[in-house]
């Protein structure tokens, strides 16, 4: 690979996003190889009153990214750049598509030219990448099949259904964290289907321990059940949270994470929670204090096809786990307690606060040990390579 290095089209936004997501570790690490350019998400859907979670505060914050243009925010890793271009994501309406795709490509071309970089390969993580891709120079594409963006409840499903199909039909190699989305498509893709795991940051949440977890949780009364993450709706079980409070009133529900959604619900129980966002530094520091870790997922298509980062978080922890069930958790079956129902959901909890888990501590971690995110920037990397290579 030439220094054209890579241009990523992420589904996530460098300055309002927990840094945990994969976008932002491989391409940290791949920029410290060839020069990267991170393109903020150009997004799926436009929020609406009445139709969207916190809608206001979803419009102000991109357009505070939008404000931040083109800049380098990491000093030891110069040949990262984020751009946060100027969008306007009315993608039901055509020509509005066809303008925006145009004037997002304008920024890019303008932002590879200032970073020296002429044959990027591109890595299309958001579907609505295609059309910008389309109106600029670039080397091979790679698409990083990461989730099924048109069962987004807010997409305009037909249009990124669209997108998507182009770039599973067109893209030079299609990377899969699910091995049951990969299956489905394969009679697309065919041999240009690459299974790439997700990583964890092995070394930030091993160090955790008990003893240096967070101080305040200091008064919070044991035992803790506790989840850490983005607490979206169309991702986030709330009435199966709901259940577990009301069905284990002697424990605590700890709950980590910024809201998409009305949390009012927290209010009914006494033994709930909730302390919002918190750092990606200090989430380890929370995580340690779990006494059975939580993977309480909806019972959607989203899910089906996912395969979350948080699941190698708690594993590296050493924490117990307990999950809804989906087709890449069975992969631990051997550590995580999987539930079919709300009920069997609630009695794994009370199993594990009993027995500890299926497994131990030093065996969890083990499980994940090797699956760093280093390892996966190298393998992103060559991958990328061998594309540019043809």
């Amino acid at each position: 690979m030439t220094d054209d290095g890579i241009v990523c089209f992420s589904a996530q936004d460098w300055w309002y996003f927990n840094r945990a997501h994969s976008d932002f570790q491989l391409m940290v690490r791949m920029a410290r190889e060839r020069p990267v350019l991170f393109v903020n998400s150009i997004t799926l859907r436009m929020p609406l009153p009445g139709r969207s979670s916190r809608f206001l505060m979803r419009l102000w914050r991109k357009a505070r990214s939008m404000m931040k243009s083109l800049q380098r925010p990491l000093p030891d890793t110069p040949g990262f750049a984020v751009l946060t271009p100027v969008v306007v994501p009315f993608y039901s309406v055509a020509w509005v598509r066809t303008m925006n795709a145009r004037f997002v490509a304008l920024q890019v071309r303008l932002a590879l030219r200032r970073l020296g970089m002429r044959r990027p390969v591109c890595l299309a993580t958001i579907p609505t990448s295609y059309d910008v891709m389309r109106h600029f120079e670039h080397g091979p594409v790679v698409f990083n099949r990461s989730d099924r963006h048109s069962a987004f409840d807010e997409a305009h499903r037909g249009t990124i259904e669209s997108l998507e199909r182009a770039l599973l039909r067109e893209a030079d190699a299609v990377l899969y964290v699910s091995h049951a989305l990969m299956e489905d498509e394969q009679p697309v893709v065919g041999d240009r289907a690459v299974f790439l795991d997700h990583g964890v940051d092995v070394e930030h949440f091993a160090m955790a321990t008990r003893d240096s977890m967070a101080d305040d949780l200091d008064d919070v009364p044991r035992p803790i059940v506790g989840f850490f993450g983005g607490l979206d709706d169309y991702v986030v079980d709330m009435p199966l949270l709901a259940h577990v409070a009301r069905e284990l009133p002697d424990a605590t529900l700890l709950l980590i994470g910024d809201a998409t959604c009305s949390m009012r619900w927290v209010d009914e129980f006494p033994n709930v929670v909730w302390l919002g966002g918190r750092p990606y530094d200090d989430i380890p520091r929370y995580g340690a204090a779990f006494d059975v870790a939580l993977m309480p997922w909806c019972n959607n298509e989203w899910i089906r096809y996912s395969n979350p980062i948080k699941m190698k978080e708690y594993l590296a922890l050493g924490l117990p786990v307990v999950s809804t069930d989906f087709p890449e958790v069975r992969r631990y079956a051997e550590h995580i307690r999987i539930a079919a129902t709300h009920q069997e959901f609630v009695e794994a909890i009370r199993a594990t606060l009993a027995d500890g888990g299926l497994s131990s501590p030093a065996r969890r971690r083990a499980a994940v040990v090797d699956d760093t995110w280093d390892h996966r920037a190298a393998q992103l990397l060559a991958l990328c390579e061998d594309a540019v290579r043809g």
